[in-house]
């Protein structure tokens, strides 16, 4: 009984400090969508304000005397999901609490101004308008960096805040031989004669048709409108500024059709995992310590392996055809392949599923080495990335904008954020095989326009108290074992073989 009032104490208390957290996203989501540029000074200030009240909130003295005073109980009659909510609690607390709270307000001034400054120069495609702000972003990560603590490599101290238990060494171990085996299929793929047609994806799409498109794409993926929307950004997100208050962006491109439906189902994704969580979960103070490589799997499952799935557009290809009428006269399997072309790109969020990681460890390696602070400064990235792709993808960016200037994740201070999105493929690969053994029709269902049933088998094993969950623990839970890459090989081979006809 007694830890149980405590446990409802530090529920109480976190909520106190969460909801500056919950506010401080609103701020940012504003900022991105709706703020007018001039803006941009004093939002940085209001900004770090509120983020930094949470914080002082959630390290206070009181918090950590209740975790600890948890922590020490044996034999504990809390359930086992509210044991986990202490222990992650209590991890998160401690990397927090070994930020200077000045230190903490100066990097969110930090990111903040950066934004702004970022979208600028991807607009002008000028990166030596944003190397000076990304010096500051870089230096501030270090200092919070040393701050953690770490044994071989400072990057090894951020990983945690997004993937808990991954080290630089490890991450090593799983890119190496994956770039080993996908560089050689890429390559079989993209030397076949037979190729998809990307050109069907390409004419005029107006923007309000686009966004209806998208709408219609959500609805039928079940995300309810209800405790969130769509808007229009620079770079797509998807951000939680209340417990019920989950919020999807997406961008539009009027020549490419694809370029706003699978980043809005991927956004969906993420939303859909927000949605889903336990009552338990929704006032912790949780931007910290979760596996980002889980949420990242569920984006890429439903973008990809729904989103891009043939049983998918047997059912969605009709919506379509109804809201642009360009497509009645297009082959529903031209159209197929057209959404699943393999080709080396300049553009992550645009990439296909089988290029994509190769994005993702370029940049992986990009930012530990800048990170490390001996290996490379920030003045010398535009060459050193435009050379990376050349190497590992065979393309070079003709400038800033479409090169080092694209993501919008450094201009935040995501430094290892990036392997979550490696991560979140395999670890989908491995749920939806699952889910496949599990729901015999599973593909018949979707083709019939049916998702819930996926929804409702991802609701209890992931979206309930995943959020909680390390990704190696959870994996066990619902696959029955720990990460394996083979189930992503397996999939892309198996989808991408037949689409180019390689034998």
């Amino acid at each position: 009984m007694e830890e149980e009032k405590l446990f409802q104490e530090l529920l109480d208390k976190i909520s106190v400090a969460t909801r500056f957290d919950y506010a401080s996203s609103l701020l940012d989501w504003d900022q991105q969508t709706q703020m007018p540029q001039g803006g941009a000074e004093g939002r940085a200030l209001i900004f770090a304000a509120v983020k930094t009240q949470g914080f002082r909130l959630f390290t206070s003295d009181a918090i950590g005397d209740i975790l600890r005073k948890l922590n020490k109980v044996e034999g504990s009659s809390l359930s086992p999901e509210k044991l986990l909510i202490v222990q992650r609690m209590s991890v998160i607390y401690e990397r927090a609490k070994a930020i200077p709270p000045d230190l903490f307000e100066a990097f969110n001034v930090a990111k903040s101004k950066a934004f702004t400054i970022w979208a600028q120069a991807k607009k002008r495609s000028d990166f030596g308008l944003f190397a000076p702000t990304l010096e500051e972003i870089v230096e501030l990560t270090r200092k919070i960096a040393e701050c953690y603590g770490y044994e071989s490599h400072p990057y090894d101290a951020l990983l945690p805040d997004f993937e808990p238990g991954l080290t630089t060494d490890e991450l090593k171990k799983i890119i190496e031989p994956l770039r080993a085996q996908l560089v050689p299929f890429v390559r079989a793929l993209t030397e076949q004669s037979d190729k998809p047609d990307e050109s069907l994806l390409q004419g005029h799409f107006p923007q309000d048709l686009q966004m209806k498109l998208s709408q219609e794409a959500l609805n039928l993926l079940n995300y309810d409108f209800n405790r969130g929307r769509l808007d229009l950004t620079v770079h797509p997100f998807t951000t939680s500024v209340g417990p019920d208050d989950i919020r999807v962006t997406t961008r539009v491109s009027p020549w490419k059709i694809a370029h706003c439906l699978f980043p809005t189902m991927h956004e969906a994704g993420h939303a859909l995992y927000e949605q889903g969580k336990d009552p338990l979960l929704k006032w912790l103070y949780l931007d910290k310590g979760i596996s980002m490589g889980i949420h990242e799997s569920q984006s890429r499952m439903w973008e990809n392996m729904v989103g891009r799935s043939r049983a998918f557009w047997q059912f969605f290809y009709l919506k379509l055809m109804d809201i642009f009428p360009y497509y009645k006269n297009i082959l529903f399997e031209d159209f197929y392949r057209a959404i699943n072309v393999v080709k080396p790109s300049l553009i992550r969020v645009n990439a296909d599923e089988v290029t994509y990681n190769l994005h993702i460890m370029l940049r992986a390696e990009l930012e530990a080495d800048l990170i490390a602070g001996d290996k490379i400064l920030v003045k010398e990235l535009p060459q050193i990335w435009n050379a990376k792709m050349e190497k590992y993808l065979g393309v070079s960016p003709k400038n800033d904008a479409e090169g080092v200037l694209q993501d919008v994740h450094w201009s935040s201070g995501y430094f290892g954020y990036f392997p979550s999105y490696m991560l979140g493929n395999l670890y989908a690969a491995q749920l939806f095989a699952t889910a496949k053994k599990e729901i015999s029709n599973l593909e018949e269902e979707i083709a019939k326009g049916n998702l819930k049933i996926l929804l409702e088998w991802l609701r209890p094993k992931v979206h309930r108290f995943g959020l909680i969950y390390e990704a190696p623990q959870l994996l066990r839970e619902v696959t029955g074992e720990g990460p394996n890459p083979k189930y992503w090989l397996e999939y892309i081979k198996e989808k991408f073989s037949p689409i180019y006809g390689l034998k």
